[in-house]
Order: C-alpha cells, then sequence, then structure tokens
C-alpha cells in the first residue's frame, strides 16, 4: 500500500490546497478551531480571506513575541547583566542605541563612534533603519527612557515587516496560501524577531521571491539588491537560480535578475561607499576579523581543542565549505531526475551558509524561516525543526546567564551549551535532508503531490529541461499542465468526499 507521504493528493489546478485536509499534524491542530474544512466551505468569499488572517495572526504572535521581553523593557536591560539572559530577553537594540552613537546624535557611517569599535558594524540598509526608529525616538527623559522608546520604535517597524513576510509566503505559492501560517505560528519566529534587525533583510527576500514567483524577474533582483544592502545573506540566492536557469536555459531573465540586483545595491551602498569608505566597510572588516562566536560548530571545536583554529583558517575554510555546498547543490540540481523547485535551492543554500558560519547569533533562524515554508511545508518536519531552534534559543541565554552570574552559576554550563549547539545543527540538517529527499524522490515532495511544478519558480514553472547530466533524464511532466501531470499519476480532477 503507498503511504500517506506519497499517495497524490486530490487537488483540482483551481482549487485552494488545505493543509487540514493533507497534512495530519494540521488536521489535527484544526480541532482547536472545529476541525479540517469540508470541501464546500465557502473560502474567500467573505472578509476573512486567508491573507488577511495569516496577517492577523503573524501580528498577533509577534505581539506575544514582545510580551515574552516585557521582564527586560521592565528593567533587566538596564539594572543587571543576567537577568536579560535567565528571562531570555535580550535584545540588541536597546543597547545599540547609545552604543552606536543614536542617543547622541551621530550620523551613522560618517561620524566616528567612541571605543573600540570606530564606527557602525551593520550593511547601510540597515544602519538607515536604526537611523529612522531614532529620529521616532522622543529625546526628552533619560537616557533608560529613551531606549525603551528606541525599542518600541523599531519593534513596531519590525512588526510590518514580519506581516510582510507572512503576506509574501502565503501569496507565493499561488494555490498554497494556508502556508503562511507556518510563518506566522512559528514559535522561533516570535522569540527572536525583536533581538536585531534581521527582518528587514528578511521582508525584502521574501518579497524577491513573490516577485519571481510571477515571472518579474528585474523586481526580484531590485529587491533582492536592497535585501543584500540590509544583510549578506539575500545574495546567496543568486546561486541556485544560476544553475536552475541554466538547467532550463532561462538566461535572460537570470541577468535581468542579477542586473536589477546590482543596481538596487549599488544605489544604496555607493554614496555611502564614495563619502564614508572607513564606515562603509565596517561591516565587511568586522565580519571578517571576529573570532569564532556562539552557536556554530566552530565554538564547539574550539572550547575543546587545546590549539584551537585561528580566524585566518576559519574564514578560509567557512568560505571553502560554501563553496563546496554551492558545488553539491549545483550536481544536485544537474542529476536529479526533475528539476528542484527554486525555494529548495533556496533553503539549502542559506542552510549551509548558516552551518558552516563562524557565528550562529539566535535570530539568524529568521532567515531561514520563510524559505523552509517554501521548500518543505510539512508541519511535522517543521515543528521539528523549530523545536531545536526553541531549545538553542534557551540554551545560549541560559549559557550567557550561567558565565555573567559570578559564582552563582545560574543558567547552562559549557558542555550544556554545546549540546544546544549541536541539537540546532541537527534540526536544521535534518530539514535540509528531507528537502534533498524531496529532489531526489520528487513524489515525495508534498507540493508536487498536489500538482504543482514550481509555484515559486516564476518563469521555470513548467519549463522544459535545456541541460542535464548523468541518468536525469528530461522529465516532460515538469513542462505539461498541472493536469496531465495529475492524470499520468492517476488523480482524478476532482476531489471526492
Amino acid at each position: 500500500m503507498p503511504s500517506a507521504e506519497t499517495t497524490p493528493v486530490r487537488v483540482p489546478e483551481s482549487e485552494t490546497v488545505r493543509p487540514s485536509r493533507e497534512d495530519e499534524i494540521a488536521a489535527v491542530g484544526s480541532e482547536l478551531i472545529g476541525g479540517p474544512v469540508g470541501r464546500r466551505a465557502l473560502l474567500g468569499t467573505s472578509w476573512w480571506t486567508p491573507i488577511r488572517v495569516i496577517a492577523l495572526v503573524a501580528i498577533g504572535m509577534f505581539a506575544l513575541g514582545l510580551v515574552q521581553k516585557a521582564p527586560c523593557y521592565d528593567g533587566a536591560w538596564f539594572f543587571g547583566a543576567s537577568s536579560q539572559y535567565t528571562h531570555a530577553c535580550y535584545s540588541d537594540i536597546p543597547h545599540l542605541y547609545q552604543g552606536r552613537g543614536f542617543a547622541d546624535g551621530l550620523v551613522p557611517y560618517f561620524d566616528r563612534l567612541p571605543g573600540d569599535m570606530e564606527y557602525l558594524e551593520y550593511p547601510v540598509l540597515t544602519g538607515v533603519f536604526m537611523e529612522v526608529a531614532a529620529w521616532l525616538t522622543p529625546g526628552s527623559g533619560g537616557i533608560q527612557q529613551q531606549e525603551q522608546w528606541y525599542w518600541f520604535a523599531n519593534a513596531g517597524m519590525l512588526m510590518v515587516c514580519a506581516a510582510v513576510i507572512a503576506v509574501c509566503v502565503a501569496r507565493t505559492h499561488r494555490r498554497r496560501p494556508w502556508d503562511g501560517l507556518l510563518v506566522a505560528l512559528a514559535p522561533a519566529f516570535a522569540l527572536t524577531a525583536t533581538i536585531n534587525w534581521d527582518l528587514l533583510a528578511v521582508a525584502l527576500t521574501a518579497a524577491a521571491m513573490l516577485m519571481w514567483s510571477r515571472s518579474r524577474p528585474v523586481a526580484f533582483g531590485v529587491l533582492l539588491g536592497l535585501a543584500t544592502a540590509a544583510k549578506l545573506y539575500p545574495v546567496f540566492l543568486l546561486g541556485p537560480l544560476l544553475v536552475l536557469c541554466w538547467r532550463a536555459g532561462k538566461w535572460r531573465p537570470f541577468f535581468q535578475a542579477v542586473s536589477g540586483a546590482l543596481v538596487a545595491w549599488l544605489v544604496v551602498n555607493l554614496p555611502v561607499m564614495l563619502f564614508a569608505f572607513p564606515g562603509w566597510s565596517k561591516f565587511y572588516t568586522f565580519s571578517h576579523d571576529r573570532g569564532v562566536d556562539f552557536g556554530s560548530f566552530w565554538l564547539i571545536w574550539s572550547q575543546n581543542s587545546s590549539n584551537p583554529p585561528s580566524i585566518d583558517f576559519v574564514n578560509t575554510a567557512a568560505s571553502a565549505l560554501v563553496v563546496l555546498a554551492f558545488l553539491g547543490i549545483a550536481a544536485l540540481t544537474f542529476f536529479a531526475p526533475r528539476r528542484p523547485r527554486f525555494a529548495q535551492l533556496a533553503f539549502l543554500m542559506v542552510a549551509a551558509f548558516i552551518l558552516t558560519n563562524k557565528v550562529y547569533s539566535p535570530q539568524y533562524v529568521l532567515w531561514l524561516v520563510p524559505l523552509a515554508v517554501l521548500a518543505r511545508p510539512k508541519w511535522r518536519d517543521f515543528l521539528i525543526w523549530q523545536a531545536c531552534e526553541v531549545a538553542y534559543f534557551l540554551g545560549i541565554w541560559m549559557y550567557l546567564a550561567y558565565t555573567t552570574s559570578g559564582d552563582a552559576h545560574k543558567g547552562l554550563p559549557t558542555h550544556g551549551y554545546q549540546w544546544a549547539i549541536a541539537l540546532h545543527l541537527l534540526g536544521t540538517l535534518y530539514l535540509c535532508a528531507v528537502v534533498v529527499r524531496d529532489i531526489l524522490l520528487p513524489e515525495r515532495d508534498v507540493v508536487r503531490r498536489a500538482g504543482d511544478d514550481d509555484p515559486s519558480g516564476g518563469v521555470l514553472d513548467g519549463a522544459p529541461d535545456a541541460f542535464v547530466l548523468g541518468g536525469a533524464a528530461h522529465d516532460r511532466r515538469a513542462a505539461e499542465p498541472a493536469e496531465m501531470i495529475r492524470m499520468e499519476w492517476g488523480v482524478p480532477g476532482e476531489p471526492t468526499s
């Protein structure tokens, strides 16, 4: 008997895929609100459309994340180093208001900071975001009150980013809007959303993915360039796009995307490069010069070795591992029996960067959440990974509590923290493994089992192959309409009751 994992889902091309009918975990969870949606339910005919529901859920979960930071807002940020860790409510935002000169009205990148940092160590667009929040912060009151207002100003702007991410994911796969609930309900997403400013880059990347799914490569490139101007990781999406366009012979959209990304990145960065180069370059020199830090397997190696690796060695080795990962993704693309979906390779590429990097800050999970949902919208696998990330989120704060509480030793000792790192690494590797399995066995892919090819692929969706290697024969099903695919698999055009 075929398993539920490989049995095609009977979904007509025009019907919205409903997770409560195709996913056992979603079906169980739906009992809290009355059970799975029936086949004759009138969805989208009232104000409560999937997009609006997902946006409101995302805002609600974001608000719960703000409540979780309440102990720090009430004093832990200001009156004790260890209490902000024991309450797991640490955030960079209030600390950097004064630490990076915003309280004193210094202009990022142009004005030199007191102390060793010299200049703001963030990419330009993130620096603009931070500066706008500083403009919204009242200058009256004590420094603690200003820091509270600064955190609130940033939180309001980041909440908009969170809603944009959830909505973009919901709209990227046209027939799977409810997958956006995975983003909206992700616990690690809510817990880490206001630690730093990563949501800006994540929102721009999610919007770029939406534009690519709508076959708008220039808009995709512009948004991806802006995202790269806010954080480095989005540029890695161009690697998977290269090999996918190569296999499909779609070179024009690829070069349009690259051109749009380059122009957008230059528009943001070039003025600062020309007039404040030392400040502009701080992000890149800081990233190169920083040592092995929290969350990476390099830290486990360093803490358990009498001869820890040097910074130069780690930089070189980490870069080499990323290159090897890309080569592996390229080989997977060309040898796969069916061309992988863009979201699958995008997730694998960013995950490879995270796994090999010399630092893993807890908010980096935000980079992967929307890509993971688009790559593998399966509630069981997603929640397994999220459980590992929540455990790491608690582990790093308990470890910092242990190191800052003096002789009291409150929290998690070094070996305990290393187990938390290992759990994060294993959780991410697990999700990577099931995505690779979906690529090698397309019938296991929950998106393709519903009859779609590559909903996030834009011009790649349904395109025939132009270049493959080895035994990867041209799979003509990729070029056929979804209805023909369902007929070939023996799936009726209408759902059964």
